[in-house]
């Protein structure tokens, strides 16, 4: 067999892949990851300074870079903007009003055994939501609630990175307005290679006075130009089994021998890996057709903390660490199945419904 053949690539199943099961499974490694802080285990394990939390993301990146570019390339600036806002704002403001009417009363009442004062006391219910309503987290606490756990007054600390990644699909939103970046890749090519460079230069670049919410766009940008590159790879070569296997080789061999910014240098590699075995691994019907891991993701963080107020997985025991897991796991994916069935899929069926009777019109 020719050397041609062997590295012939077939379509991208973008109707029977395994991308649903993926990003969940990256949610609960994310789960997984900040259990160690919130039962006050220690970091748990880390690879290059980043916890298994932090590498769980950059999967979610690199697959979100993929699947945004392709929808920004196949839909009007119009629909592609609100296709983006309808998908992550609602549930996510559903979120901090669950947590500041629902989860705050109940911290309350297991710590001092009333609702006096928690109302009234700064940070307020409602300034928690109205602050952080923009998807950036201005403030992580409700009053005084959350004080007699390892990681106090913490509600969310997993809903930071949306801001980031929202920002991600403004920039693609515009790069696509560009006819060069819809007809070739060497703008994707440019993007990444340029936000990678700034993150490999983070020192001069904090001396220019742009430091910490930029600094932690260009961590996570380069994972979603990763991604989006590999876009363009793959509708034109499609995906084959061979470079999918060297592909995740060369992204562990990045993360592992470059330190600092080895990770955003292996994303495109890392997504067309993950990509490949998302072609090949089979997933269940129901996960296929529902789409959790996104309320999974920022309902996991609350319920890991209540969990910690009632005192799971406090005795530092192996045991208790997995029963811990366990109930987070099962009590997350309860709230994000209430998520997608009355908030997500609601709001992306109407939207859906509304932009076809507009185009029939």
């Amino acid at each position: 067999m020719s050397p041609r053949a062997v590295l012939r690539g077939t379509p991208f199943p973008y109707r029977s892949n395994s991308l649903n099961l993926f990003r969940l499974i990256l949610a609960a490694t994310v789960l997984v990851a900040h259990s160690f802080y919130t039962t006050g285990n220690g970091v748990g394990p880390h690879i290059r300074g980043e916890n298994l939390g932090g590498w769980a993301v950059a999967g979610f990146f690199v697959l979100s870079g993929f699947l945004i570019t392709r929808s920004r390339l196949r839909t009007s600036a119009g629909d592609y903007l609100l296709h983006r806002i309808v998908r992550i704002f609602p549930a996510f403001v559903v979120c901090l009003i669950v947590t500041a009417l629902v989860f705050g009363p109940v911290a309350a009442l297991v710590q001092y055994g009333s609702l006096e004062g928690y109302l009234q006391t700064p940070v307020t219910p409602l300034q928690f939501v109205w602050s952080n309503i923009t998807l950036y987290m201005n403030e992580y606490t409700i009053g005084s609630t959350l004080s007699d756990v390892p990681y106090p007054g913490v509600w969310n600390g997993s809903l930071w990175t949306l801001f980031y990644e929202f920002l991600c699909y403004v920039m693609v939103w515009l790069l696509g307005a560009l006819v060069w970046f819809r007809r070739s890749p060497i703008l994707a090519v440019l993007a990444f290679g340029l936000v990678t460079a700034a993150h490999a230069l983070n020192p001069l670049v904090a001396a220019a006075g742009l430091d910490g919410s930029f600094l932690l766009f260009l961590k996570l940008a380069p994972f979603f130009l990763g991604g989006a590159l590999v876009y363009f790879v793959i509708e034109r070569a499609g995906i084959n089994a061979l470079i999918g296997v060297i592909c995740l080789l060369i992204a562990g061999g990045l993360i592992l021998l470059i330190p600092g910014w080895g990770g955003q240098m292996s994303s495109p590699f890392l997504a067309y890996g993950l990509l490949w075995l998302s072609s090949v691994v089979p997933q269940p019907r129901w996960v296929a057709a529902n789409d959790v891991s996104y309320g999974f993701y920022i309902y996991a963080w609350p319920i890991q903390q209540l969990l910690a107020l009632a005192g799971a997985g406090f005795d530092g025991g192996v045991l208790a660490f997995v029963v811990y897991n366990v109930l987070a796991v099962v009590l997350t994916f309860a709230c994000a199945w209430i998520s997608w069935m009355t908030v997500e899929r609601p709001a992306m069926t109407r939207i859906r419904r509304r932009q076809t009777a507009v185009r029939v019109a």
